[in-house]
């Protein structure tokens, strides 16, 4: 049978998912963001002349939405009549007609929903998830929560959904830290250990809010509570502060989500600024570049523990040579038609080609623009 096919018609929608309630991290304590209401999503959905068909999307928290959805109608035209097996050479394709605007953030952002789109055709076409295509190393992945773990919530209601992530088969519990008030922050992580006992898996973000003195110090206090890992202690780019932690603590440092490109992680990978590594597809521009990064921390023997859009990370976590980690959030659960499954703490890699997820109607109805190209 023939492998020659082309791409007929594109369409790029962009929709706006609210959150149930306004969510505030560490970043909104100390004054440097709002509470978040809403993330903003870019979808690519592309077919082929042979009815092959293929979803993808990138996503913005409180700012950037519409700029990925500006970007990607640029330059999209450009995938008509290209065939949707060469995902790097059009990746490059792509990149070179937005090159002036450079090849990170927003730029990049925009064609990883386009990226993702084309590995879920071709894993498609071939009739295997996504994670078999690339070829895994597991059909589960450890999972743990963080949804339920935001700092707008009181300590009681972190307990609750902590219970109810434990009751409904995720392994881990991870909350936020990062407060002014540091003695706070203790109180909480004490009060959630001592509430999930010592035998549950618990990890700590505080959102790049602390500085060197205050990271080191909190690192020590935090010590006693067995952390899997502390998560973005320090600004993102301070791979030499990330470094000097995870040289000097017993808890693993993790970092990187916040990372916009593979030569961001490329630095923060030779200054061994971190344990565990999180890059987030979407953002440095789809699982081209997810696999290049993937690539380089495999080589440094580092844990990885994808950030956000699970519905993309299980596949890629279970390709990771290492043992890692899967964020669960249900916050995209209204966007597709299907579910993930959760069990004995792992979240399992779906039988269903490709991705394994549709639209839903309600995706369709938050949409706010689109656009098509091709037949």
């Amino acid at each position: 049978m023939s492998t020659v096919d082309l791409i007929r018609h594109v369409k790029l929608s962009t929709a706006r998912l609210p959150l149930a309630v306004p969510i505030s991290d560490a970043k909104v304590f100390t004054g440097r963001q709002k509470p978040m209401t809403e993330v903003v999503f870019l979808f690519a959905e592309i077919t082929s002349e042979l009815g092959h068909s293929g979803i993808g999307f990138s996503y913005s928290k409180r700012a950037g939405g519409p700029a990925q959805y500006a970007h990607a109608k640029e330059v999209a035209e450009g995938l008509i009549g290209e065939d949707p097996n060469d995902i790097a050479r059009i990746y490059t394709k792509l990149l070179w007609a937005g090159a002036s605007v450079g090849r990170s953030g927003v730029a990049t952002q925009a064609l990883a929903a386009v990226d993702i789109a084309l590995y879920d055709l071709k894993a498609r076409r071939a009739g295997l998830p996504l994670a078999k295509f690339l070829g895994s190393y597991r059909d589960s992945v450890r999972t743990y929560n963080t949804s339920g773990g935001f700092l707008n919530a009181t300590l009681d209601e972190v307990k609750a959904r902590a219970t109810q992530s434990i009751e409904e088969g995720i392994g881990g519990i991870k909350i936020k830290v990062g407060l002014p008030d540091s003695a706070e922050d203790l109180r909480r992580v004490a009060g959630i250990r001592e509430h999930i006992g010592w035998d549950v898996p618990l990890m700590v973000d505080a959102n790049q809010q602390w500085d060197r003195a205050t990271a080191l110090r909190m690192g020590r206090r935090l010590e006693e509570f067995n952390l899997i890992w502390i998560e973005e202690p320090l600004d993102a780019y301070d791979f030499e502060g990330h470094a000097h932690l995870a040289q000097v603590l017993d808890t693993p440092i993790a970092t990187g989500e916040m990372l916009a490109s593979v030569a961001e992680h490329k630095g923060l990978i030779a200054a061994n600024g971190c344990d565990i590594i999180q890059p987030d597809a979407p953002r440095v521009g789809g699982i081209t570049q997810f696999l290049r990064l993937a690539a380089l921390a495999d080589e440094r023997g580092l844990g990885l523990a994808p950030h956000f859009a699970m519905e993309i990370h299980l596949h890629l976590a279970a390709a990771y040579p290492h043992e890692p980690w899967v964020e669960h959030f249900d916050w995209l659960d209204p966007l597709f038609n299907e579910r993930l499954e959760t069990k004995d703490g792992r979240m399992i890699v779906p039988d269903r080609p490709g991705l394994g997820v549709t639209l839903s109607g309600q995706a369709r109805a938050w949409t706010t623009e689109s656009v098509e190209f091709g037949a």
